[in-house]
């Protein structure tokens, strides 16, 4: 093995109170060339940082004696060019902002991938090691309303590092996710943390407009431009000059329009219907679809270089079904909601109710759960919501599928094999059926993806870390 000079090697610091999260990470660089030194408290590390001046600092968000953000604001009135990596475990859209906000080098929430904290503590040490200085973001110059996009879910984390990473870039977004999940709320954040939330941001559903309105409505018309053009009409172009417009459903805009779409977005000028003058505009355009785009150019119904230039950074939206650890959050947040805007005393949910609310596949996702809570919000009787106050056909599996659903109950079955066993005067009833759960599931995903472990991990909402965790634990890799 190679010897170094530790005076020659990059300082890794790891700033947490979590001591297994210091192990973690402690473990996973020891073969690296790297001088590897672990604080349990950011009041420590300052006082070390003098002795021991560090190359790269991966630090926690919340800890007893000073939050990360403070003690990176701390390291950096010492030396702005020390790149710091934010870790949390309680991850919202408003850690991942201020972490970029506050120059942090990236946001990484837990549980994170060894290999990816890893590969940025290496990033990290090489712009450090090259001179390269972190340039300050452009902080919001008042403060807005809270965006209300909650979520735990390792999904829902995902979408905050991208929102925190490109909300302060001007460049283009292309938001995918089903009908119902918020991406226009996601549209609204990215405006509302950008510079441009000064200016309008203004939105356009293109399915809901009949193909003939659409290309006036998007650009405006002259007047006599066509029959009922009775006067001159600002298009949702100029409305948004300065700010952002948010074309809702872009996979449906029709071809031709599509073209013209293209044009404003190489070279910033169209024209009214009618029209024989430019008109220059100034807007970032935020994109939203719940189809394959992919397949619609292959389909011939959507252009293949307007893809190419709205999809420069895509934030995925996931299902609910795919965040069902944020169901109760959501949930508590929107039966408050509700019951304020009613004016209605405020519900809550048994336990029994809760844990069957989060247990279904919410086809309609985030939309759907919402018109619930402010269905019980008006019907159920009492302060506390029971089984016998949901909407009959809630309580109905068969009338509440997911998509694509092929129509089978399987909790019946599942349901059945839990009341013989404990029948038989057995304990222990999910300590036995866990690993049976999750060894089938496990196999399935494997199956579905050709035994590519990290598409596995993707199918089964997990991380590739988790993934090979189970499957050594339940002797799948024997």
């Amino acid at each position: 093995m190679q010897e170094h000079n530790e005076e020659e090697l990059p300082v890794v610091w790891i700033v947490d109170d979590d001591a297994s999260i210091r192990w973690v990470l402690e473990t996973a660089l020891e073969d690296k060339p790297y001088v590897v030194k672990a604080f349990d408290s950011p009041l420590m590390a300052l006082q070390a940082f003098d002795d021991m001046q560090p190359t790269v600092i991966v630090s926690d968000v919340r800890m007893p004696d000073m939050d990360g953000l403070t003690f990176m604001e701390a390291i950096h009135e010492r030396d702005k060019n020390v790149p710091v990596i934010i870790m949390t475990a309680h991850a919202d859209l408003d850690t991942a902002v201020k972490s970029y906000q506050s120059k942090a080098f990236e946001y990484l929430p837990k549980p994170f991938d060894i290999d990816e904290a890893t590969g940025l503590i290496e990033r990290a040490i090489k712009r450090k090691m090259s001179g390269g200085v972190q340039k300050s973001r452009r902080k919001r110059a008042h403060d807005k309303q809270p965006l209300n996009i909650i979520g735990v879910a390792p999904a829902m984390q995902e979408v905050f590092r991208v929102l925190g990473r490109v909300s302060q870039l001007d460049v283009t977004v292309l938001i995918n996710g089903e009908t119902g999940t918020g991406k226009e709320l996601v549209a609204q954040a990215l405006h509302e943390l950008s510079p441009r939330a000064e200016h309008p941001f203004v939105a356009l559903n293109t399915a809901a407009i009949p193909r003939e309105l659409l290309e006036s409505e998007l650009f405006g018309h002259e007047k006599g431009a066509f029959t009922g053009a009775h006067s001159q009409r600002i298009g949702r172009f100029e409305q948004a000059n300065g700010g952002t417009l948010f074309l809702d459903e872009i996979g449906d805009m029709p071809v031709d329009l599509q073209t013209r779409l293209l044009r404003v977005l190489n070279d910033g000028s169209f024209y009214r219907v009618g029209g024989k003058n430019p008109i220059k505009t100034d807007v970032r355009i935020v994109a939203a679809t719940h189809q394959n785009m992919e397949q619609l150019v292959r389909d011939g119904s959507f252009r293949e270089d307007l893809l190419y230039r709205l999809n420069i950074i895509r934030i995925k939206v996931p299902a609910l079904r795919e965040r069902r650890e944020d169901i109760p959050l959501l949930l508590r947040f929107y039966l408050d909601k509700e019951s304020k805007s009613l004016g209605l005393e405020e519900k809550h949910l048994s336990k029994d109710v809760e844990r069957f609310l989060s247990s279904l596949p919410w086809p309609g996702n985030v939309r759907q759960l919402r018109s619930l809570c402010t269905w019980l919000t008006i019907m159920a009787p009492d302060k506390t919501v029971h089984m016998e106050d949901l909407p009959l056909d809630l309580r109905n599996p068969s009338e509440f599928k997911a998509p694509d659903d092929d129509g089978d109950d399987w909790e019946a079955p599942l349901r059945r094999w839990a009341e013989a066993y404990l029948l038989s005067g057995k304990e222990g009833v999910h300590t036995e059926a866990e690993p049976i759960f999750e060894k089938v599931l496990i196999e399935e995903a494997l199956k579905a993806s050709h035994n590519h472990r990290q598409k596995a991990a993707v199918l089964l909402g997990w991380g590739r870390n988790t993934l090979t965790r189970k499957t050594q634990a339940l002797g799948l890799d024997d």
